[in-house]
């Protein structure tokens, strides 16, 4: 929770005071009561009653006090909603080097895994499509809503020799440009999700691997589709290839500016579970709208009620309002 006027919370000094000073007549009132000689006079003057009651009153005043301090600084509360209509493109690389195992029990398995959880926690109004590639990019499933068609493909997937990147991006951006637009006319926000454990190794046309995702990722930026990447795997990883182990080094710097082209965000993950925390994060900045609600009135209505409960406490204690 956060205040939109803070300053004003320095009129907490008010019932703060208040509160000392109310503390230091009771003293002053024990003591003027300790000087009376005659005990027998002062119960037909004053009759006991438990103590506690009769600072109910003031407690209730004082904590009136404070909440009406607190409703006039503003207090809002930040509260995620899910958004009724949005694309998700899961592009995922399914090169061979995704059979490493540096990540348990294997980079590819991880990831099949992490997108399927991915999948079944976000809102049930967000469309998500699938695209894999290695050689070559594939659509294997337009954006929908039917998870289990998605979860399906997800769990079939299987490697391929080369990282086609940017016709992986390039057929994530066709798919999404086939969703129809709404009631209004505008196409729903949509962003691409890229994971890939390595760099680039497929060009298109005179443009050399690298230089072609480049080309998609800014394609990205000017259709307003950001792409989020996660680099997975490690430094470590091998792969056997006819009976020789091959480095298939993760490239986080590759990905980094695949991102930062296309106005996006860039992720490292290094196992499942940290991949799994990035997945999460995604799902909440992308699925989600953050609306700010004022609580003003909210306060304002606690500090009635304890306005209320100290007129009643004081008619009841001590027959008076003030």
């Amino acid at each position: 929770m956060t205040f939109l006027s803070a300053w004003r919370l320095l009129l907490l000094a008010v019932p703060v005071a208040l509160l000392v000073a109310y503390v230091l007549v009771q003293r002053r009132r024990h003591v003027q009561v300790l000087r009376f000689t005659s005990v027998d006079l002062l119960d037909s003057v004053a009759p006991r009653r438990q103590g506690w009651k009769r600072h109910l009153p003031a407690a209730a005043m004082l904590l009136t006090l404070v909440v009406l301090t607190l409703a006039f600084a503003q207090p809002a509360m930040a509260m995620r909603t899910p958004k009724d209509r949005a694309t998700i493109m899961l592009t995922l690389d399914t090169s061979a080097s995704m059979t490493s195992t540096d990540v348990a029990p294997s980079r590819l398995d991880a990831a099949q895994a992490q997108a399927t959880t991915f999948v079944q926690d976000l809102p049930p109004g967000i469309q998500v499509g699938l695209v894999s590639f290695d050689s070559t990019a594939r659509l294997l499933v337009p954006p929908t809503t039917d998870r289990a068609q998605l979860i399906a493909s997800i769990e079939s997937l299987s490697v391929g020799s080369g990282t086609a990147t940017a016709p992986g991006l390039r057929e994530s951006l066709a798919a999404i440009a086939a969703v129809p637009s709404g009631t209004n006319g505008k196409p729903a926000p949509a962003a691409i999700v890229l994971m890939s454990d390595g760099s680039p190794t497929i060009g298109d046309g005179q443009l050399s691997p690298s230089e072609a995702a480049d080309a998609a990722a800014q394609d990205a930026q000017a259709r307003g589709v950001p792409v989020d990447t996660i680099a997975f795997g490690t430094s470590s990883g091998v792969v056997s290839v006819q009976g020789q182990d091959v480095p298939v080094p993760y490239d986080p710097q590759s990905m980094a500016r695949i991102a930062q082209e296309s106005g996006g965000r860039s992720f490292s993950a290094q196992n499942s579970d940290e991949l799994g925390s990035i997945y999460a994060q995604i799902g909440r900045d992308i699925a989600y709208t953050v609306q700010t609600r004022d609580l003003t009135a909210a306060f304002a209505g606690i500090a009635l009620l304890a306005a209320a409960l100290a007129a009643a406490g004081a008619l009841r204690w001590t027959q008076r309002l003030v």
